[in-house]
Parts: structure tokens; C-alpha cells; sequence
């Protein structure tokens, strides 16, 4: 694991290795130091945004090295969700020609296999996923749409995601799902959390 300052107030941290998300996670979710007062995780690195009066660099980052050594390795606990999707998207033909397949395979292999959840973006949320069955990389739209409607399902490079809300974006869209992935009532707002699972089932849907 490697931790660095980031700044005078900052400190990020890198666990490297094929499970380096998983250990991102373990430590936003053990990692309650006092001073500290943000966290930001991505794929595979961890922020820990502190003040400076309360907590230094090095004390912090003993206490990750700690956090690391005696509770972080064990097995992810994680959950499946299945996702029902509208196959319709208006970028599904150009994601079929692009991959040198017909669109009934692309919906086999996006809906045949369990999408990881690696963390969560923007906007409101929006799972990230992982685990592409494709054969390539996804190209994006050359132009990004200024408004993606809540619930479209996209593909973009090795990732899929689902867009919680309507947002601008740029990743192909292949579907879409009626359920509500965010509910700002509710606590947290988005039911899943990265490690866990999505598999996709296609169903019929007249077009909105």
C-alpha cells in the first residue's frame, strides 16, 4: 500500500493489486478517525481530505496502515441486484456495428453476465460498473448529449453505468430501466454499494 501527502490537509492512498477497489471501500467504510473529514474513493485510489490541527500526516496514515494489516483482507460480502432493461437504446445499432456483432448478441453478452459495482460516480450516485463481456472497448458518442434521461442504461469503454438522473453524457446507450435508482428520502439514497453485483434481464416495453 502506498500513501502520500496530498497537499498539507490530504492524504492519498493506493493499495495497488488486483483487489485495490475492494480495499478502497473496506477503508472508506472502517476509517473513522478523528479530524478526519472527507473521503473520496475511485477506482483504485482512496482521499482522505483531514484538518490539519486535529490529526497529522503521519498519524493518519499509521492508523490506515493498522486499518489495512488487521480487518481489510477479508472476503467481499456482496450482494446480486437484477435489473430489468428495455433494450431500445438509440445507440445500440452503432455499439453492434462497432463491435462486429448483430444487436440480439450484444443484449446475450450485456445481460448474461454479473456487472461489479467498482464505486460510486456522478451523478447522484451512478454506479460504476465493471466486467465487460464484450469483445473490444466501447467507443464514445464523438458528441455528448446534453440530456440523457434517468434510468438509460450505457456502455463506454470496458464499463457500463446507469444514469440515476437526467444528465449530459457521452457513453453509448443501449436501454433502459424503469426502476429508480435514487431516493433522496431514503438513507443512503442508493441501495447498493461498490462490490456488489447487477445482472441485467432484458424485458418488453413500448418506447416512452
Amino acid at each position: 500500500m502506498k500513501i502520500e501527502p496530498y497537499g498539507d490537509s490530504a492524504l492519498l492512498v493506493r493499495p495497488g493489486g488486483e483487489s485495490a477497489w475492494q480495499i478502497v471501500q473496506r477503508l472508506a467504510d472502517a476509517l473513522d478517525v478523528p479530524g478526519v473529514t472527507d473521503l473520496v474513493a475511485t477506482y483504485d485510489s482512496l482521499l482522505v481530505a483531514f484538518d490539519c490541527v486535529r490529526v497529522g500526516h503521519d498519524e493518519l496514515a499509521a492508523r490506515i496502515r493498522r486499518l489495512r494489516l488487521e480487518n481489510l483482507d477479508a472476503p467481499t460480502v456482496s450482494r446480486r441486484f437484477e435489473i430489468p432493461v428495455v433494450y431500445d437504446g438509440p445507440d445500440l445499432a452503432d455499439v453492434a456495428a462497432e463491435l462486429g456483432l448483430s444487436e440480439d448478441e450484444v443484449v446475450r453478452l450485456h445481460s448474461g453476465t454479473d456487472w461489479v459495482v467498482r464505486f460510486l460516480g456522478a451523478p447522484a450516485g451512478a454506479p460504476m460498473l465493471d466486467g465487460s463481456p464484450f469483445p473490444a472497448r466501447v467507443s464514445r458518442r464523438p458528441r455528448p448529449r446534453t440530456s440523457v434521461p434517468a434510468g438509460s442504461v450505457a456502455v463506454s469503454g470496458t464499463q457500463a453505468v446507469i444514469y440515476p438522473v437526467v444528465s449530459p453524457g457521452g457513453w453509448r446507450l443501449i436501454g433502459r430501466t424503469p426502476l429508480r435508482l435514487v431516493d433522496t428520502s431514503r438513507d443512503p439514497m442508493v441501495p447498493y454499494r461498490p462490490g456488489d453485483r447487477f445482472r441485467f434481464v432484458p424485458v418488453s416495453g413500448a418506447r416512452p
